[in-house]
């Protein structure tokens, strides 16, 4: 992304969209040689909801608008105990 503070507002703008997607718990960690390279992990109640989010283009214009310019990798995982 081009800049942290501009992605986060548009992040914490977004969170009714992802809260309708069934997803919580946001997690944010940016890289330690790079505070504009962010990984997001999420809490998905549906994880079908959840890839049509992902792949939804509000997603990808949202991302857009708050200056994300790599095309993100996303993963779906489980939790194992």
């Amino acid at each position: 992304m081009q800049d942290f503070a501009t992605w986060k507002r548009a992040f914490d703008a977004h969170a009714p969209v992802r809260l309708t997607a069934g997803l919580s718990n946001a997690r944010l960690f940016c890289s330690a040689d790079d505070a504009n390279e962010v990984f997001v992990v999420l809490d998905a109640a549906d994880i079908g909801k959840a890839k049509a989010f992902a792949a939804s283009a509000d997603v990808k214009e949202a991302m857009a608008n708050a200056g994300v310019v790599d095309k993100p990798d996303i993963y779906f995982l489980n939790a194992v105990e």
